[in-house]
């Protein structure tokens, strides 16, 4: 009889082990297959928020078919304690186990709302949007500028967990336009120690975090920039009138603010250099603008004669060569593109009425340029 005890419970044993195992095998399955989730959705996990929450929240979504599965699978790769606070895109049919690595790995979010200060020349914008999880596209919430009054549903957004801040610089910006849309940026701190020197900052798009300081952007965007100088310098072309980097930098804050036209930069640069090979004053009117702002704001109108033959360190009618210094803070593009003018025979060029400009080899083409041009001007009642 005792046998036969032994011999049924040895086999009901054996039978539980199997069915132990078979059900874990069919919770592995479960946890590492396809999920439900027909699109994408962005996952927002709250500041102190736990494994537990996040399930139950999944389960509602219908991201995943059972709170306990993850929550076991969680555990069974130890990531209990791995959570992060943000907001994550989970793309559609993700696994409990994709899920699980997205809000454990940590990192910038994925997907939420995201603030973006724009420094402009002339202003400094704030645009709130959001990432539509199911076009991984942004979408615009709200745009204002940063000296008008802030709408009450901001302050919403500062506190809400996962939001993303980041700075775009337009490129021309001066370093003391950077220095002032720094000031307005609210979500930075610290004072700013000085004006950058002009042509020494990187206009790009930065992402930050709620509390760095003003000077590490600054500090970054100085760091950029002496990188993009050198790698444009080392690949420069051959026999430019330029001794040293600077140099070219200058020359590259020139192109920078005489067109906003990514296919001219390169022909405009071609002008400039031939006439420092002539050799010929480069007469351009923004070293001229610069002469008389120091970079502190724009002109806001045309310039007067007497401007024009008012001889200071940028006034390019006036002396033979580059500027002193920068005029602005060029973009990898103007560098670029002075390191690597066009080949061509042009000398001068003006505005076409298009948003670029019309090139010439002689002083009489360029008349005929001028002429039309004018005629442009009177035509819109300029």
């Amino acid at each position: 009889m005792w046998r036969s005890i032994a011999s049924n419970v040895l086999t009901f044993m054996i039978v539980a082990i199997f069915l132990l195992a078979g059900v874990i095998l069919w919770g592995q399955g479960q946890y590492r297959a396809a999920g439900p989730l027909a699109s994408a959705i962005c996952l927002k996990v709250e500041r102190g928020s736990n494994m537990i929450e996040v399930s139950r929240n999944l389960e509602t979504t219908g991201a995943i078919g059972s709170g306990s599965i993850f929550r076991i699978g969680v555990k069974y790769a130890e990531k209990e304690n791995d959570l992060k606070a943000g907001s994550f895109l989970v793309p559609e049919q993700s696994s409990m186990e994709d899920i699980v690595d997205i809000i454990t790995e940590g990192g910038p979010s994925t997907c939420g709302t995201e603030v973006v200060y724009r420094v402009g020349i002339t202003s400094v914008d704030v645009l709130v949007r959001e990432i539509n999880p199911e076009t991984g596209r942004f979408e615009q919430v709200m745009n204002f500028g940063a000296q008008d009054q802030v709408p009450e549903a901001f302050t919403a957004v500062h506190d809400q967990t996962g939001t993303r801040y980041r700075i775009q610089f337009a490129e021309g910006v001066t370093s003391w336009q950077v220095v002032q849309g720094l000031s307005a940026v609210d979500v930075l701190r610290g004072e700013i120690e000085g004006i950058p020197a002009e042509g020494s900052l990187a206009p790009d798009s930065y992402e930050v975090r709620f509390g760095d300081s003003r000077e590490a952007v600054l500090n970054r965007m100085a760091e950029a920039q002496v990188e993009i100088l050198n790698r444009a310098w080392e690949g420069r072309a051959d026999g430019l009138p330029l001794e040293n980097p600077d140099e070219a930098l200058i020359l590259a804050s020139i192109i920078e603010k005489e067109t906003a036209v990514a296919d001219e930069r390169r022909v405009v640069a071609s002008v400039f250099i031939n006439r420092l090979l002539k050799p010929m004053r480069l007469q351009t009117d923004p070293t001229v603008i610069y002469g008389i702002t120091r970079g502190q704001g724009t002109l806001g109108r045309g310039l007067r004669e007497s401007e024009l033959k008012r001889e200071t360190d940028w006034n390019t009618y006036q002396i033979d060569g580059l500027p002193r210094t920068p005029i602005a803070n060029p973009g990898r593009a103007s560098i670029e593109a002075a390191l690597n003018p066009e080949s061509t025979d042009f000398l001068y060029f003006v505005a076409d009425g298009t948003g670029g400009h019309a090139f010439a080899s002689t002083l009489r083409e360029h008349n005929i340029n001028v002429r039309k041009w004018r005629e442009i001007e009177a035509s819109q009642g300029n």
